[in-house]
């Protein structure tokens, strides 16, 4: 599939492994170039080297959920490339927590940090490049989590429902700067964050049992509409999410 991205640039956070990594790979060979962003050194450069250490891929470590790195990896992507094209929100952190009214206060904090106050502080930068040069994509990642409340996943649930509204607010703030912010949620997708949930016959087939297609989805069915969504291909679609589950959410 052609998706038209050459020459574009796009920075992915979250980009050192999983579907981030994914998407970066497939950024990387549809012609753009990628800037892949993670807390840890190490995970980037061990990135690198799986991707082939390509000259259009750079590597930039930030702690997204703390403001004073977010403000120096955009003084670098402006002083490096000038222009952002894409950005692809893929950070988020997920941890088993138990009922709103038995949360530590500092668990929400850490959750809502790196989920929601991270993507709020990303697009905000982004957006202020975009809105300056006349154009641009934002995608996001939620997840089916934040349109069902699902035990053990309640606050991250809380976080990815904010990302759906902040992609309506932001598309509505910049449709007239031909920008357009969209978001993608998955349901459960084969990873190794999710391993021990697909490794279990007994809980796979619980989870399968509720998805008419009868699977989970492969990382590829999350990338291929991350990269519709960065592409001229969706240059008149705003503000939606893009539910990919299976039909999970239809039934």
């Amino acid at each position: 599939m052609n998706f038209d991205l050459k020459d574009k640039t796009a920075l992915v956070t979250g980009g050192s492994r999983g579907i981030g990594f994914e998407i970066a790979r497939s950024l990387l060979n549809e012609g753009a170039k990628v800037i892949l962003c993670s807390r840890k050194q190490q995970g980037l450069e061990d990135a690198a080297k799986a991707l082939g250490n390509p000259d259009t891929l750079t590597l930039l470590p930030a702690h997204i959920g703390k403001p004073d790195q977010v403000d120096a990896l955009f003084a670098t992507i402006e002083e490096k490339f000038t222009h952002l094209d894409i950005l692809i929100n893929n950070v988020g952190m997920n941890l088993i927590t138990p009922g709103i009214a038995d949360l530590d206060p500092g668990l929400w904090q850490k959750i809502m940090d790196t989920n929601l106050s991270g993507t709020f502080l990303i697009s905000r930068k982004a957006a202020l490049m975009m809105r300056a040069q006349g154009s641009g994509k934002i995608v996001s990642l939620s997840s089916i989590a934040g349109r069902k409340a699902t035990p053990g996943m309640g606050i991250y649930g809380i976080a990815k429902a904010g990302i759906e509204m902040m992609t309506k607010v932001l598309a509505a703030e910049l449709a007239l700067f031909n920008v357009q912010v969209n978001c993608v949620a998955p349901g459960m997708v084969r990873t190794n964050f999710s391993k021990p949930f697909w490794d279990n016959k007994e809980l796979l087939n619980h989870v399968t049992a509720a998805i008419p297609m009868g699977r989970i989805a492969e990382i590829n069915d999350v990338v291929n509409p991350v990269l519709f969504l960065a592409s001229k291909g969706s240059s008149y679609i705003t503000g939606q999410t893009l539910v990919v589950d299976g039909g999970a959410t239809a039934i």
